[in-house]
Formats: structure tokens, sequence, C-alpha cells
């Protein structure tokens, strides 16, 4: 894959930094990381869920962070009693430990995290401040249309 140069639009552009930068990290391959899969969906106006599928692995071996605009969640099987005395034929659920990270965009939060039926539900927030949000702003109209007046003042007579 090919790297594409997007400096040439940094300075034509204002406040997209961020973008680019983005974009340009994400040009760039990395490691592709499949395990566990998982689902982002959008419930509301402002609120998305993200849905993994962590079959097999409990509340304890689950640990959820969100730090810098980056939710960071891991996954660590700890050993079973009697794995020593059993001897597996077939071994089709992954058992490995994962790290997976999502990046956020700004002012999004962390409501709540559920585990059901092999399923790691973590509910976002996206909480934009008032002070953010975009305003209206009135215009005023001038009006051409109505006559001008001229103040002045009128010289005092003198008195003979």
């Amino acid at each position: 894959m090919r790297h594409v140069d997007f400096s040439p639009l940094y300075r034509s552009t204002v406040g997209f930094d961020r973008l680019f930068s983005m974009l340009d990290g994400a040009s760039q391959p990395e490691q592709a990381q499949t395990y566990p899969p998982y689902n982002i969906e959008r419930t509301g106006e402002t609120t998305y869920r993200v849905t993994m599928a962590v079959a097999g692995f409990d509340e304890t071996e689950l640990s959820i962070e969100a730090h810098a605009n980056v939710l960071t969640v891991k996954g660590e099987k700890s050993e079973e009693e009697g794995a020593a005395k059993s001897e597996y034929l077939y071994r089709g659920i992954a058992k490995r430990a994962f790290e997976r990270r999502f990046q956020l965009a700004d002012h999004v939060e962390v409501q709540a995290a559920s585990l059901k039926n092999g399923l790691l539900h973590i509910d976002l927030l996206r909480n934009i401040p008032e002070t953010l949000k975009p305003r209206r702003i009135a215009i005023a109209a001038d009006v051409v249309d109505a006559p001008r007046t001229i103040e002045a003042q009128v010289a005092p007579q003198q008195v003979n």
C-alpha cells in the first residue's frame, strides 16, 4: 500500500489537523486484529453501544478502561483447575488473552457495561458541553430605505 501525503492540505484547512493525522495513521498497515469480534451500533441521537463476543470469559477476567479518548478492553483467561486432568481432542473455543482498543471521539463517555450470554455490552454517551454546541447568530439588517438625518448645531447669533 502506498503512503498518501496530506501535508499540502494542512495549510489550506483550519482545525482538521487531527482528521488528517487519523487518516494518515489509518493508511499505515498495522497488525490485523480480528479477535474478539465486535459490533458498534448507534442506539440513539447521542448514544452508542459496543458489543464484543467474549464467550468463555466472566466478569472477573475482563477489564474496561477509558482514558484520553481511548477505550481499552482486556481479557485474560485464568487457568482452570481441571485443565491438567483433561486432554482436548479439538479446541475451537479461543482461550487466549486479548486487548482491543477503540478510539473515542471528543466528549464521549462510557456509561455502563454488562456481560450477558457471552456478549460484553459497553454503552457510550456523547455529551457535548453547551459552550461547544453550535449556536445561531442573528444577522442585523441595515435599513437602506430610511431617510438619514444629519445633526448639526446651530451657531449662536450675535447680539448687537
